[in-house]
Formats: structure tokens, sequence, C-alpha cells
């Protein structure tokens, strides 16, 4: 073949049919085992896969190595489990053909890990939505739940399957997993009671007692040790290197809740496996012949377990039921059919437990949906089998193989050169074995072996092995394949017993112990342990024991009967799928990575057939397909069959392949089919047809989309014809509602309008408002910005009484804000003013002068200054609270003299202007009074106490420029507006010491203070 593929992987050969002496089985053998010491576990024949168990973890499973194997070409990359699914998965995708993947090989050889890869593949090329990936983790998850129940340790494989298992997994039209199903075959029961020496029971039942809590441990009354249970330590086994029970159990728990197991039925489950673990700790001895129960504790603890009555479970251990017509006979059992009738019991209820589970996986897989799926079938069944001990399990086995054999060579050999004859195809023919003679000495209807084998069970009197083997012996033993102690020669005589036989399988010579063949076929469970069982309240054990079990009359099948039918049926199923094959291969009997034992696996590839189908797959051609499938793929590779050939399909093809430029060895034309001999001939179809269907799909879409486009086009304009239809009748409607609205509106204002002055009515409510409304947002513009504006809104006579409140308050609100804004000079100024207002006003008529004037606190004149402070300096903390220059009348004459007035916080103070700090005055403030006149002038009477009149010269005349200030600031300084006298007359006294001075007061043109003729003051006022 071509150079390129075997560039890819440069360890050995990588396609056995590239071998150039591929006659030779040592060449063979030494390709596997090159490959194989460099961890390249894979070899291809043709498109059959061998894998070689490297009893350790490659890092060949992880995500990169997936998206490198996905939608590939078979050959375009090195061989691999990936490579293989990945083939069956685009098949079954782009032809919609239903697929089966069939893996093989001795227990031990790695099938079980095999079919795991393919679900993990599948797992991780298909979509990740929700749903899809629930069903996928089902499907991955059913592996724990299978494996512990049905696997366990054997001393050629810590693993090993005790069952076959065939799953469906089916898939929708987008290529992605909906559903599953899975059939169990012919689970190894007897392994429940007893072990060969170094193996294991189930697994289950030792992650149970590794896994389960305390508190579950205590509820199913078991104790963790091992070598508490009969049924656990019988085997002897020695260690368990590289299984962890306790996680397993973990993993165990997860895949059941994940498979939607209720909490109710994992603990019925769990009561179950701990009951047949106890079951064999029941004890038995014999006394006069009657078997007695030796720990009826142990009964009562399996009877709660199994939620059954006690007594009944007891009964059926120590008596036997026979029901005849209308009769029962009752028969006491001794100790060993006491040991026989537990053992069973622990047998049938496990294996119906068994059952139960993979129904119970199969509703949870069932699709949601009810459409027709594709399906892509997993067969991992138990490998062949050659132990020292062979018996019943192991002919049932070997059977199996031989079937899954002769499927194989049916399919891949003998199909394929009868297929070469039929079409008419120049081939060389191959030579193999066939191994339907073995097949038939099994299985032939009333001359095979299992049809002796019923016989036996079935005919009355007392049947038992020897019996068998006698019969067997005589019927068979002219068979080539069948060799009885009597045929044997002596050599071989030597070895074999006398109740053994051997079969001459396809893999090799099998020894049989005829011990409990009888037995085990029959498969008998007394029908007192039924009745107790049908009684259980365990919801489990009451769907798996059934009422009609025992009314039924009708003799149920054999136990071998029952699983060759069974198996047949599979046959049936694996027919009608196209197969792809995994031939495991077992490197060595220990168990150990990098040891390869020629002989062991020269063995197993003669058994498999490899050889023959290497010869076959040499001679033959890689690829063939009906012309009519081929043309209907391909078609588009040519113009003159595209997009349609209205000739035979045959004429079809013969122009597309001399299109493609096919030469004369590469390809011969059959009857019905085109073969293909070289793969890479198919590639390069294959791969123009990738280029081109891209190209195609370019040209079909683009048409497509304009179709679509032009649809959608269509169906936008008519929609937005139908969409402004009504949107303009909308507008319409819209705009006759507002005008009527409007008119109505219009007409209400109008009535408001008329009746605005009347009381408040419906017809006017509305007016009134919107007048409101209008006015106070005009307010709201016109407010007057200053306090001292008088300009305000008129308003309409329904806001009249709103217009004075506001008024009011936005009046209040400015002198609130204006006071608020004045520096502590101004409000000092206002307060002064207060309180001269209240002082003076309409009470002297020199007030409305002192009005725009701000008061000060010094109104001396600058050439006195210095004097005046000189002076305020000595007064010791007496604060100087008013000055200012006055002029002093004497009391005698009348005569002015230029004084300074200091008011302090205390004292009245007078000082003459010409230099001399000593006061002329200095008078108790609290004690003086002031009189004025209401007149326009300046006259100030200062009026002394008699006390001080003594003292003092009498009252003090003076005349103040600014007076009201003057006043004023005496007042706020002694805090006593009474200190102020107004005399409203023409004349009036002041004290002169004892005596009495006249002061006159006369209006004239020109204010004026002076000595009159009489000797009065006088003073002349304005009008």
């Amino acid at each position: 073949m071509e150079h390129h593929l075997h560039e890819r992987d440069r360890v050995g050969v990588q396609d056995a049919v590239l071998l150039e002496d591929y006659n030779n089985q040592e060449v063979f053998v030494d390709n596997l085992q090159k490959r194989f010491k460099e961890n390249v576990i894979y070899t291809y024949i043709g498109p059959v896969l061998i894998s070689v168990n490297p009893y350790q973890e490659l890092k060949i499973y992880d995500k990169k190595t997936i998206k490198e194997y996905d939608n590939k070409n078979f050959f375009e990359v090195p061989p691999h489990v990936f490579a293989i699914t990945n083939n069956a998965f685009t098949s079954l995708k782009d032809e919609n053909r239903e697929q089966c993947i069939l893996i093989s090989g001795e227990s031990g050889s790695g099938k079980t890990e095999a079919s795991k890869k393919v679900l993990q593949y599948i797992a991780e090329v298909t979509d990740h939505k929700g749903e899809v990936e629930k069903v996928k983790d089902k499907l991955i998850f059913s592996n724990p739940i299978l494996e512990a129940f049905g696997n366990a340790k054997t001393n050629r494989n810590d693993n090993s399957s005790r069952f076959g298992k065939y799953m469906d997994i089916q898939f929708n039209f987008e290529g992605n997993p909906v559903g599953g199903n899975i059939l169990n075959y012919l689970l190894e029961k007897s392994r429940v009671i007893s072990q060969t020496q170094g193996e294991r029971n189930f697994h289950v039942f030792y992650q149970l007692l590794a896994g389960a809590s305390d508190e579950e441990i205590g509820e199913l009354k078991l104790k963790r040790t091992i070598d508490s249970y009969y049924y656990l330590s019988n085997g002897q086994q020695n260690g368990t290197h590289g299984i962890n029970d306790k996680e397993d159990f973990a993993a165990v728990k997860k895949a059941l809740t994940t498979l939607d197991f209720s909490s109710g039925e994992q603990m019925d489950l769990f009561s179950i496996i701990s009951a047949v673990l106890q079951l064999g700790n029941v004890g038995f001895t014999e006394q006069d012949g009657l078997s007695v129960i030796t720990k009826p504790d142990i009964v009562e603890d399996v009877s709660k377990l199994l939620n059954c009555d006690k007594n009944l479970l007891k009964k059926a251990l120590l008596q036997r039921t026979i029901k005849t017509n209308n009769e029962e006979v009752v028969t006491p059992l001794n100790r060993e059919l006491s040991v026989y009738a537990r053992d069973a019991l622990a047998k049938a209820v496990y294996d119906r437990v068994f059952t139960w589970l993979v129904k119970k996986i199969n509703q949870s897989l069932q699709p949601n949906e009810s459409r027709r799926n594709v399906v892509m079938g997993i067969l991992d069944i138990y490998g062949f089998e050659i132990f020292e001990r062979n018996s019943f399990e192991q002919l049932c086995i070997n059977f199996c193989n031989e079937k899954l054999q002769q499927l194989f060579i049916d399919l891949t050999l003998k199909s394929e050169q009868d297929e070469y004859e039929k079409e008419g195809i120049v081939w060389q023919h191959i030579d193999y074995f066939d191994n339907k003679i073995i097949c038939d000495l099994i299985e032939e209807k009333h001359k095979g072996l299992i049809a002796y084998m019923d016989e036996e069970c079935l005919r009355p009197g007392d049947p038992n092995d020897v019996t068998l083997l006698a019969k067997l012996d005589e019927y068979l033993g002219y068979h080539a394949h069948y060799i009885s102690h009597k045929k044997a020669d002596t050599k071989l005589q030597k070895i074999m017993g006398r109740d053994e036989f051997r079969l001459i399988h396809y893999a090799g010579a099998v020894t049989y112990n005829i011990k409990s063949f009888i037995d085990k076929n029959n498969d008998l469970l007394y029908r007192d342990l039924k009745e107790a069982m049908i009684r259980s309240k365990n919801n489990i054990l009451q769907s798996v024991f059934l009422e009609s079990e025992q009314n039924s009359k009708k003799m149920p099948d054999t136990a071998i009967t029952q699983f060759k039918h069974s198996v047949n049926n599979l046959m049936n199923i694996l027919k009608d799928k196209e197969p792809s094959y995994i031939r495991c291969i077992k490197p060595n009997d220990s168990k150990r990575s990098a040891t390869f034992n020629f002989d062991l696996v020269s063995h197993q590839v003669t058994y498999l057939g490899l050889m023959e189908n290497l010869r076959v797959r040499r001679a033959g051609f890689a690829y063939r397909r009906d012309f009519t499938r081929f043309l209907k793929r391909y078609k588009c590779l040519s113009e003159d069959t595209w997009p349609n050939y209205h000739g035979s399909a045959k004429d079809g093809v013969k122009l597309l392949v001399r299109t493609l430029g096919y030469q004369d060895d590469e390809y011969q034309m059959g009857k019905t089919k085109i073969f293909i001999r070289h793969p890479k001939t198919l590639f390069a179809t294959e791969d123009a047809f990738q280029f081109k269907k891209h190209y195609i799909a370019s040209i079909i879409q683009s048409h497509w989309k304009g179709l679509v486009q032009r649809k959608r086009y269509l169906k936008m304009r008519e929609s937005s014809i139908i969409i402004q239809k009504y949107i303009r009748r909308y507008l319409a409607k819209v705009e006759a509602d507002r005008r009527r609205r409007a008119v109505i509106v219009i007409r209400k204002f109008i009535k408001g309008f008329i009746t605005r002055n009347g009381p408040p009515t419906e017809e006017n409510r509305s007016f009134l408002n919107m007048a409101k409304v209008e006015w106070l947002k005009r307010l709201a513009r016109s407010l007057p910005t200053n306090i001292l504006a008088r300009s305000w809104p008129p308003a309409p006579y329904v806001c009249q009484e709103a217009s004075e409140r506001l008024r009011t308050m936005h009046g209040a609100h400015m002198s609130r804000v204006y006071r608020l804004n004045l520096l502590p000079e101004q409000k000092r100024q206002f307060e002064l003013k207060v309180l001269a207002e209240s002082l003076f006003k309409g009470k002297k008529k020199s007030y409305p002068f002192s009005i725009p004037r701000l008061f000060v606190t010094d109104r001396v004149l600058d050439d006195n200054l210095t004097l005046k402070e000189m002076y305020t300096s000595q007064l010791n903390g007496d604060k100087e609270a008013y000055a200012a220059n006055v002029v002093k009348y004497d009391r005698h004459g009348y005569k002015p003299r230029d004084r300074i007035m200091v008011i302090s916080k205390s004292s009245f103070h007078l000082l003459d202007t010409k230099g001399s700090l000593k006061p002329k005055h200095c008078i108790p403030l609290d004690r003086l009074s002031f009189v004025i006149t209401p007149e326009n002038d300046e006259l100030l009477l200062v009026q002394l106490p008699e006390d001080l009149i003594r003292k003092d010269k009498g009252d003090l005349i003076l005349q103040v420029p600014n007076l009201i200030e003057a006043l004023t600031m005496i007042v706020d300084t002694v805090r006593r507006p009474d200190i102020i006298h107004i005399v409203d007359k023409s004349s009036f006294e002041h004290n002169m010491k004892g005596k009495q001075g006249t002061i006159d007061i006369q209006h004239g043109n020109e204010p004026k203070i002076h000595k009159d003729k009489s000797g009065h003051l006088l003073i002349v006022v304005s009008p």
C-alpha cells in the first residue's frame, strides 16, 4: 500500500496487510511484539483492529487524541480504538447505517476497557447540550454499576466480566445519543457461593463492606471484615493490588443516582446484597437425618434484610414442598440438601437482582421521544476460557465464543469470498477453518450436546452427572471434536478423569468436568424458597419473584437452552448491522506490563483466526459498495452523472470511475457492486467528494439563501403594506379622537370663560383651574426680586385671596433672605435705626432727617481726636460708646463754649477742647435724664439729680449737631428709653444751682441759640 500510510507510525507495520511475508505467523506476532514494547498496542488487519492489553495506563486517550481522530478517514491516522469508533460513527451519521462494534478475546485481554474507550469517544465528539449530555452520562455511568455487580477478580484478570453485555446506543438524525438498551447474558452466579483459590466474589460485596458508612453498616447488620463471611472467604484470595473498593463504592452510588435509582431502591438493593452475604453464614447440622439450623439469629437477620417472614424462610431452608395436581407433598431436608437450598437461594436472588438492575438501567436510558433512531451496538462478552477445572459455565462461555467466531467468519472470511464469487470478481481463494462443525456439535437440534443434556435433565428417574456423561459418550463419541475418557488415547487418559470430556474448540482443546452439570442446567430453586421471596415486602424482590411463576404448569427451559436462545438472538441482531471488529489479545498470564509471551500471543492469534483474516484481506478488496449507493454518493464528481443520471447505475459508475481516472488494477466491476482494491483510491475519491461537497453546498446555499431572502422580502413587503394600512387607520382614528376631544375642551373653556366670575360649576371648573395654573406660572416668572419692589402681577378674580397671601409670604421670604444676608455692621445700623424710630418717630421733627444718615460712634473733629483718644485711654476699662463735638452754654450769660462729649458704658464725660485731660464733667450715666424739644433743633438739656447739683453748678445745656444719633447711642448704652423726656412747651425751666433758668422756644427763619433781652436762653427753630 502507499508509502505515506506507514510513515505515520515507524514502529513495525501498523497494518499487517503491508507485511511482506504475510503468510508467516511468526512475522505477524513479531510485528505485534515490536509495537507492544514501544507501547504501541494497536495494529490493523485492514479494517479489523488488534488491541494488545498493556496492563498499564497509556496517555493516548485524552481529548487532544480524540480530536486527532475526529472526522478522519480510517487509514489516515494510526491504528486506535478511536479510529474504529470514528469509522463506525461516521458511517452511522453519513449513511444512516446501523453499526455494531464486536469486541472479542480471552478473559483479561482488555475487552471491557476497549468498550469504555468506545463510549468515551462517542461522548466527546457528540453535542454537549443538556439533554444529550445527560444521556451520555447515563451510558457512561452504567459501567460502574454493571462492573460492580457483574465483574470479579480472577487469576487472569482483576476486573473480569462474569457476564456478557451487549449495549445498543440510539442516535437521532443529528448523530447525538438519545438513549440506549443493554442485554445481559449468563451471569456466572455460581461465583456468589464459591470461588477458585486466589479469586474473589463479585466486586459489590467488597465495595459495600469497604465503602458503606458506619451507619449503613449497622443498618445492614454487617461487619467490615471479609473473613466474617463464608461466601467471601472460601476463595482464599491473596490481596487486591490495584483495587480500591472504597472509592469504587462511591462511584457506584453516584452512578445509581445518575441513572435515576431512588434512595429507597438503593437501600432495598444493598439490603439484598447484605442478605446474600449473611445467607452464606447460615449453618446446618443433622439430627436423626433431618437438617437443623445452627444459628437461627442469622436467619432472622437475613429475613429482616429481605423483608420477609422469618418463619417462612426457616421452613423453606429445612423442607421442600412438591405440588402434584391438587396435592402437596412436604419432604424434610437433610443437611446436604439444606446447604444446596441455601446456596440456590443466594444464587437465584443475586441473579434476578442483576437482571432487575439491567432492566432499571434500560428504563433510565429510554429515549424521551418515540422516533426511529439509528443504533450502534457494542458487544463486550466474556472471552474464551480454559481453566484447570472447567465446568458448566465455561461450556456456555466457550459456546458463545464459538458463535461469535462463526459470525466473524461469516461476515469477514466466508461472506467475503462468497461475495467475490457471487459478483464474479477474479481473486485468489483462501482456505480457512470454519468452526460451524463445532457449533453444530454443541447446539444442533436433537443431535447436539445441548439437546442430549436437556433430554437427560428432563427424563423420568434419577438423572445425574454420570448418566449424562455416559449419554454424551454414547451419542457424540464419534465426533472428531469430542473426546471422552474411553475414546482418548493412553497418553490423554492419564490426564483426563473419568468424569471429564473434552471438546476441540477453534481456540484449542478444553476439558470439562461433568460435576454439577445436571444441577446447574436445571437451575432448581425449591418452591418453598420461591414462596418466601414472593411474600417479601422488598420492592425489588416483589418485582423479580412473581406469583404467576408458582402457578405456572409449564416446564421452564433449562439454563443452557435459555442461553442458546439468547446467543442466537444476539447473532441475529448483529447480522443486521455493519460490524467493526476489535480483537483483544492478552500478552501474558501474569498481568504484568511490558511483558510479551510470544507463545501465548501466537496461540491467541491462531484461535482468533487472524492469519486467515489477513490472507483474505491481502488477496481481496478494501472497499465495496453497490452501484446505486456509490453513484448516489459520488455522482457530483463527474459532469456526466451530475446532478442526475438517467441510465443504469452500473453505467453511471463506469462513467464516474473514468472521470476519476481509476486504473484497471485499482478496481473491479461486479454484477451489483464496485470493488476498490486499495484504500488510497477510496481516500482520493472521498477527499474529492468532500471538496466538491463544500463547493456544491456553497452553490446550494447561495441559491437557497437567495430564495429565502426573496421570500422574506416579499413577505416583508406584503407585511409592510398591511402594517401601513393599519397604522394609517390607527393614526386617522387617533386624529379624529383628538379633534373630538379638542372640540369638547374648547366648548367647555368658552362656557367657563363666560361664567368665570361666577361660583365654581362643572362648566367653568376646568377654565378656572387653567386660569389658576396660568396665573401661578406667570407669577413664578415675574416675582419681585428686590425687597423694596412693590410690583405684583395682577390676579384673576378666583386668585385674589391666594394672591394676597402669596404676596405677604413672598415679602416675608424676601425680608428673611435679606436679613440672613446682612453683614454684622449693617445689622447694627438697622438695630440702632429701629431704636431711633421707637424713640423719636412722630415725636421730634428733626427725626426724618436722621434716617438716611448712618449712625457712627465717633463724631469728634480731627483737631480734637488726639485729645479724645488720650482721655479715653485713661478710662480703665470703661469702654467708649459714643463721642462728638458739642457746644455747651454757660448757666449764667449762656455763653457758648466748645466741648467734647464722651459717652462711656457707665458715665457721661464732657471735655474742654483746649487740651486739658481733666474732664469738666464726669457724671454716672444712669443718674442723668435728657430733655429735648419736639422741634427741629439741636438742644439737649442734661438734668442732674439733686445730690449732684450741690456738687456741680446745675443742669447742662448742650447743642448737639447729631442729636438723634447721640440720644440713640445713649439709650442703647444704658438700655433705658425712659431717660429721654420730650418737653412740648414754648418755654421750660432748667436748674442753675438752686436757681431756675428759662429756655424759650421761638420759631424763625434762621435757627439760632442766644440770650435774649429778658435774660432767657432763646432757641430759634425753623418751622
